[in-house]
């Protein structure tokens, strides 16, 4: 049988791999963002593509198209003025095309770092939910 304090050392080390294991996992997922930030087609977009976490060696990134949220919706969420334009119109075919590039961009810039070979895209519900609030508010002032 073990003594308590030979006991009391092995819960203490392997809870000292898990927090250092969590402490990886967040300091890779803010290096990956950081990396993002320094790109100047994707930071320099008005929503701003992040990682959200990393599960082996796929990056999950936060993106604002879904098969559930059409492009449509995202665009007018991030271009308030172009809400009245029509589907045909230029400004929002121009403005497809640029979110796809920054998204594929955002994409190739993560794909580079070393250890992440795959990246899964996730609906950005929380930035939906902000700028729903946000807009409620400046309706009120």
């Amino acid at each position: 049988m073990m003594s308590d304090r030979k006991q009391f050392v092995m819960v203490m080390v392997v809870a000292a791999v898990f927090v250092g294991w969590l402490g990886w996992r967040g300091f890779e997922v803010i290096s990956l963002n950081e990396r993002l930030k320094t790109d100047d087609m994707v930071a320099s977009y008005p929503y701003k593509h992040r990682v959200l976490r990393v599960e082996g060696d796929t990056a999950i990134m936060s993106s604002l198209r879904s098969h559930t949220t059409p492009t449509h919706t995202a665009l007018s969420a991030v271009f308030p003025s172009m809400r009245n334009l029509g589907d045909s119109d230029r400004d929002w075919q121009r403005a497809e095309r640029e979110l796809a590039q920054v998204q594929a961009r955002a994409g190739d810039v993560v794909l580079g770092a070393s250890g992440i070979s795959r990246i899964r895209w996730e609906l950005d519900e929380n930035w939906y939910h902000l700028q729903f609030m946000k807009s409620k508010y400046d309706t009120r002032l």
